[in-house]
């Protein structure tokens, strides 16, 4: 069955949180293959308080949460839906999925988490709600028993797919969330580009001061961050493609902790530019090319010009459609993938 097919004039009640306006494109997506969406943001509110408060103290917001919740019972009690889709599953409380589960006893219910449990382990205790569970983590999936999906790309990165060798304004991009050891890698990279003559950027977003301060206070990694690198706004899509237009190796930096792959390894995949990553991880999957993709030691930075001279090579067509965004939609409503991207998991 192929995705339209499955999608066409169903109705789809969306949970995601707002992140980089991903779940617009999520929605667009849905919408163009024929659903109906009915989207909440996961939180309460988007502002940059909440987000804070939710991230260091949820426990303080819990009564608000709850009743944000019941709100929401109570507007789709009535609705008839085909598949409730949670994205990441930060807030979202137990009793909410086992009440709607009640009322819509025919709805497939569909978990998907772009982050591991170990930075949020709040939807580990709703797992049990979900039909089917996913997870970007090959380690989640083999620990907590889930499909295995990794990321995608967004449907505009196919508009920017280049020549890896026209001229660029950067030769080395870096763009992410502030978090962890990113700044004194980034800073090492920017260094040595700096002293062979390559031009780099570098921009970094942080979810609100609150957020910022906390961190800076209790986690000695983010002691180290420049304050005025900082950016408290989060680019649009926009203008993440304006600056991967502009770019020639894009620079990726994962979590420490966290073994999935990044959005921004999808993109450069979409975009066809070259990866400079610190996660090795990605040698298992069936795109890594030494061509295309560097990995560096986070701890032992060691890095090679020639890479930046090396020609790019295409990846097949099968791979480049699985890597989409209508690819990784068909994934979780049509078919599992599991064992496609990593030969050796569970």
């Amino acid at each position: 069955m192929i995705l339209k097919d499955k999608l066409d004039n169903k109705k789809i009640l969306f949970f995601s949180v707002q992140t980089f306006n991903l779940e617009k494109e999520i929605i667009k997506k849905l919408e163009e293959l024929g659903a109906q969406v009915d989207y909440y943001d996961e939180r309460p509110s988007n502002n940059s308080f909440v987000k804070g408060i939710i991230r260091v103290k949820r426990n303080f917001y819990q009564k608000k949460i709850d009743s944000y919740y019941k709100g929401i019972l109570l507007k789709t009690k009535n609705e008839i839906y085909n598949y409730l889709f949670v994205n990441r599953g930060e807030v979202v409380p137990g009793f909410f999925l086992q009440n709607f589960k009640k009322d819509h006893p025919e709805c497939e219910c569909i978990f998907y988490t772009w982050d591991s449990f170990t930075n949020h382990s709040h939807p580990t205790q709703i797992l049990k709600y979900f039909d089917k569970k996913f997870t970007f983590d090959p380690d989640d999936a083999v620990k907590f028993n889930l499909n295995f999906r990794p990321l995608f790309y967004l449907d505009s990165f196919k508009n920017i797919y280049k020549d890896i060798n026209e001229k660029s304004k950067y030769d080395l991009l870096f763009l992410g969330t502030a978090h962890s050891d990113r700044y004194t890698i980034s800073s090492k990279v920017k260094e040595w580009c700096d002293l062979n003559n390559l031009a780099s950027y570098c921009y970094y977003f942080i979810h609100g001061r609150l957020v910022y301060f906390y961190k800076k206070k209790f986690d000695k990694t983010f002691q180290l961050f420049d304050y005025k690198k900082l950016s408290f706004k989060s680019l649009t899509t926009n203008q993440i493609l304006e600056l991967y237009k502009d770019s020639k190796v894009i620079l990726d930096i994962n979590h420490p902790g966290q073994k999935g792959l990044t959005m921004r390894t999808f993109e450069t995949i979409g975009a066809g530019k070259k990866m400079i990553t610190t996660n090795s991880e990605i040698k298992k999957y069936p795109f890594y090319n030494a061509n295309n993709i560097y990995v560096i030691d986070r701890n032992s930075i060691v890095m090679d010009k020639n890479f930046f001279e090396l020609p790019y090579v295409e990846v097949d067509k099968e791979l480049y459609y699985k890597a989409s965004i209508e690819g990784w939609l068909k994934c979780i409503f049509v078919e599992n993938e599991s064992k496609y991207w990593i030969k050796d998991i569970n």
